[in-house]
Parts: C-alpha cells; structure tokens; sequence
C-alpha cells in the first residue's frame, strides 16, 4: 500500500509570536508556546531542531513515502529552510511557502516564492487570518489592519497566479460558514486552481460532533468541486483525549466520505506535535486496522489520493521492518 502524509511541518527553530505571546524552542523538544512551556515534539529530540533527516527517519520506518510540508503563522516563516529541503528530496517532500498576508504587498512575496523559489504549494492558515489581537509577530512583522479575506483583490491575483503555474493551495478555514462562502467564491473564480482544505474542517471533539454540526458539513461539500480535496492532518490531535483507536475519528471520517467521497480524502499526520502523545506509524495505524472502512476506501486515503492529486512520483520501496520487541 502507498502512504503519503499530506500534512506536516518542518522547521529547525520556533522563534516567533503570536497575539502578543512568544513561540520559543527550548530543549529536549520543548517550547514555550504562547507564554507556556510545552512539550512542543517528542523528548528524544534534545535539540529541538525538527529536521527533515529525522522526520525521513519516522517516515521510513513507518512505510511514508512521501509528506506534504505545510507551514503555521505560530511556527514562524519556515520558507528558507523548506526551499533547502525540497531541493534536497524533491521526490520525498513537497513543501509549502508561505507570505505574510496579513501585509499589504504579500503578493509579491507569494511569486518570488513561487517563480523563483520553486514552490509548488502556498500554504495560508485563513483560520488565524481574523485574529486582530496580535501586534507583534517577530517575524511576520505587526498588523494594524482588520481580517484578511480569502476574496481581497491581492489574494485573488495570487489565486490566479497559482492557478497558472498548477500550484496547490493548503489552506485551513476557520470555525462556521463565513471563509466557506469566501472559499466557494475563489473555487468559482479559479476553477482549476487545486486545494486542499486542512484538518477534516477542524472536526470537534467527541462530546460535539461534527457531523451534528451544518457548517462543518457545508464546509466538507467544497470537495464536491472537481479540484477540491480534504486532507485530514491533526485529526489525533482533535480526538485525543479519545485515544487510540480514535472511534469518533473514525465516524468523522465515514461522514465525510458520505459528503464528498473517498476519493476526496487524504490522511495527514500533523507531525510532529501529534506524536508526543502517539507514535508516528499510529498516526494512520487507526485507520488501517479500522473494521469500518473498506480496504478499498483505505488505499485511497493513506495514499492513492495524495499520489493523485500532489503528483509524487518515484515513491520508495519501504520494506517493513520487525521490531526487536515482536
């Protein structure tokens, strides 16, 4: 079966803010998360650097051919980094630039890294597009001005843009229908423009589930348009205090396919702030080993659709290999 994890991140330091608060690496994989130490990725990692080296070495031993690179305003600019990384595995990564949108002029920035830098995705995480509290992002620069919409006319040159060149847009929305609307509406204007939206939609956590929640259902119903696919990183994280094996994840999932498709679908790790609580290969494990997905339905969201829709090529043979304990 071929896996591909269609949502991850990458960077060798936090060092950033956000809503006045500091993003900071410390050690031992902990940062100090908005104004709080937290064990930000796994303790083993005792410089806090989340290297692409180490994250091959969880995908090779997890049977990951491939991951999509997204980036987070509370990660901070990674676009130098992420440049280096798809240039040294162009066939095991596709990373994601990102601009500072919440800037006037953010287009300019978006084509140099997409015309000179050779991105082939933008990532934009538009639920973080509302905040107006945040005045000092160290490396994003301030912002005076109100909410960013999807459908500004400098988003929208950037949509065309994209749409032109055949890169993906990443994008996360926010809770309720208003980026839905905004989002149905660059869908219209740029018909071939590929996207994929973040999260299973933010999916709620077991005591209110999604598929009760019509917001969270229009917004799996973009992917009823022909370019349009959903991509489910983080989804751990959001059932956590589930745990494995994650039974309310599985029941998002199975309404989802019910909205859009399996072949709509795409499994996404979110790594690796997921796998301080979990080890990366349960990270999909879950739904592998799952009763109420077809194997059919299963091939398609691990792998056959990310193959598909990001256009990776030349996957490696990863031969499973036995732990010492088994």
């Amino acid at each position: 079966m071929k896996i591909i994890d269609a949502h991850s991140h990458l960077w060798l330091r936090q060092d950033t803010s956000w809503d006045g608060k500091p993003i900071r690496s410390l050690k031992n994989g902990r940062s100090i998360f908005l104004g709080e130490e937290v064990q930000m990725m796994p303790p083993f990692i005792i410089d806090s650097q989340n290297s692409a080296e180490v994250f091959l070495s969880n995908m090779d031993y997890a049977q990951v051919g491939a991951a999509v690179v997204v980036q987070e305003f509370i990660d901070g600019l990674q676009n130098d980094y992420l440049e280096t990384v798809q240039k040294q595995c162009p066939d095991r990564f596709l990373c994601c630039g990102m601009a500072d949108y919440r800037q006037p002029g953010f287009f300019a920035q978006a084509q140099e890294l997409i015309e000179q830098r050779g991105f082939r995705g933008i990532a934009i995480p538009g639920h973080r597009l509302r905040n107006q509290g945040d005045r000092s992002l160290d490396t994003l620069g301030t912002s005076d001005h109100g909410p960013v919409p999807l459908i500004s006319d400098e988003m929208m040159r950037m949509f065309h843009l994209m749409e032109q060149k055949n890169v993906v847009l990443s994008i996360t929305l926010e809770d309720g229908d208003r980026q839905v609307g905004e989002l149905r509406e660059v869908i219209s204007e740029c018909p071939g423009l590929r996207i994929a939206i973040g999260h299973l939609g933010m999916a709620n956590p077991p005591q209110t589930p999604c598929w009760e929640n019509p917001s969270w259902r229009r917004q799996m119903a973009l992917a009823q348009h022909a370019h349009v696919m959903i991509e489910m990183g983080g989804i751990t994280w959001l059932y956590n205090a589930e745990f494995y094996p994650f039974p309310s994840a599985i029941r998002a999932i199975r309404e989802a396919i019910d909205i859009a498709g399996a072949d709509k679908l795409m499994w996404g790790s979110d790594y690796p702030r997921t796998i301080t609580a979990i080890t990366y290969r349960m990270s999909y494990d879950f739904i592998l080993k799952s009763s109420e997905l077809s194997d059919a339905d299963k091939r398609l969201i691990l792998g056959e659709n990310a193959l598909r829709f990001y256009g990776f090529t030349a996957l490696p043979e990863l031969p499973y290999i036995k732990n010492m304990s088994e």
